[in-house]
């Protein structure tokens, strides 16, 4: 018997065993030729996954919030226009962060499992002169998936930056940042880029990069301000040692491993496993009568799965259930109706094999609570979508 749970939350996520040993490496100096030649390589590397051959990349120790934060700081001054697409919790959050800096911000909040429609971010976008809007790709908090594409469309439309948040997506779901037109693309090290917590990754474009060069007034966060980081990943690129503060070391030799990884499955490749898996995933959900947070399936989140209880069924009961079958899982996020759902993370390096886990702890912990359903049937579900997919 193995020594501990499968961890299947929306991040921090199960890690590869190889990303795992780079992290226990013995720690060498932030200015040494061999980590000057990692750090510059994961720059590197990030254009690829970000798909973004003409972005700035960074990377920062800190959490995707930090990574929200320094998209904030650095592109929006006092009075700045700004408009929020929220699906959920981190919608609100990002609205949070925008109005520290002074932001004169409108959020655009979805009804509970929807989308903001493209007519009404097309309205406002018409009604008034925003500097930027904020996408949330997934919400860690409702499983809603957004098309960034369209938005990012009309963003260009009206000559207003676009952030995206991909703490959720980034090499998890679709992204074309340099295509598509995006000027910010940000995320956390432990979710599908998979790498333990602790970096704030950021790409900007070069239009992003302009807006800043421009801005009238300092930025008001010192840790934040790209003044301090552009020419520390400016000088990793051309592989030369640079300071301002100590980098960790081993997450960012973490980090490349990771990144490796992912390229040598290719992100396309990755792509299109989180959705065949999520798609079987929700197909076995479905089949025992559970209901999902998303009200239509493609908008559902190819990263994790947000799922009602059951009717009678008490919450903190499942869970601690699916948990003495050897499985994680997380409770719900969004406050107004944080106790009747329950999350699912399925990113990374997930395989069919840890959603059938994921799918046999839950089925045997719903029949111990008396729910009603046919034994093994959410499996066969699952393994029939999958058979279509592979």
């Amino acid at each position: 018997m193995k020594g501990r749970k499968l961890l299947m939350i929306p991040g921090p996520i199960e890690f590869e065993p190889d990303v795992l040993d780079a992290l226990g490496m013995a720690t060498t100096s932030h200015i040494a030729p061999d980590f000057i030649e990692v750090f510059g390589n994961s720059l590197e590397l990030m254009r690829e996954v970000w798909k973004s051959p003409e972005g700035q990349a960074f990377i920062v120790a800190g959490t995707g919030t930090l990574a929200m934060d320094m998209a904030a700081a650095n592109l929006i001054e006092q009075g700045d226009r700004v408009l929020v697409i929220s699906t959920g919790y981190f919608g609100k959050r990002f609205k949070d962060i925008l109005d520290r800096y002074g932001a004169n911000t409108k959020i655009l909040e979805a009804p509970l499992g929807e989308v903001v429609s493209l007519d009404a971010i097309e309205k406002e976008l018409k009604t008034e002169k925003y500097k930027a809007l904020t996408i949330t790709h997934v919400d860690t908090s409702t499983g809603i998936l957004l098309d960034p594409e369209p938005i990012a469309e009309l963003a260009q439309k009206y000559n207003t930056l676009s952030i995206l948040d991909g703490v959720c997506s980034v090499a998890g779901e679709e992204i074309n940042q340099d295509e598509w037109g995006l000027d910010v693309v940000l995320t956390g090290s432990q979710k599908a880029i998979g790498v333990p917590p602790g970096l704030a990754l950021l790409m900007a474009s070069q239009k992003a990069i302009e807006v800043w060069k421009k801005r009238k007034t300092p930025v008001l966060n010192y840790y934040a301000d790209w003044n301090n980081w552009l020419p520390i990943m400016r000088a990793y690129e051309e592989r030369k040692p640079s300071y301002f503060g100590t980098p960790p070391v081993n997450l960012i030799v973490a980090l490349e491993t990771s990144l490796k990884i992912i390229c040598k499955e290719g992100i396309d490749e990755r792509i299109k496993r989180h959705q065949f898996l999520a798609k079987a995933f929700r197909a076995g959900i479905s089949s025992i009568n559970l209901k999902m947070l998303p009200k239509r399936d493609e908008i559902a989140a190819n990263t994790l799965t947000a799922v009602y209880y059951p009717d009678k069924i008490d919450g903190n009961a499942l869970r601690a259930k699916i948990a003495d079958s050897n499985v994680i899982i997380a409770g719900g996020l969004l406050s107004e109706i944080k106790t009747t759902y329950f999350r699912i993370g399925h990113m990374g390096s997930v395989s069919p094999n840890d959603l059938i886990a994921v799918l046999g702890a839950l089925e045997r912990s719903l029949l111990k609570l008396e729910y009603t359903m046919e034994p093994g049937k959410s499996l066969q579900a699952f393994q029939n979508e999958l058979l279509k997919s592979f």
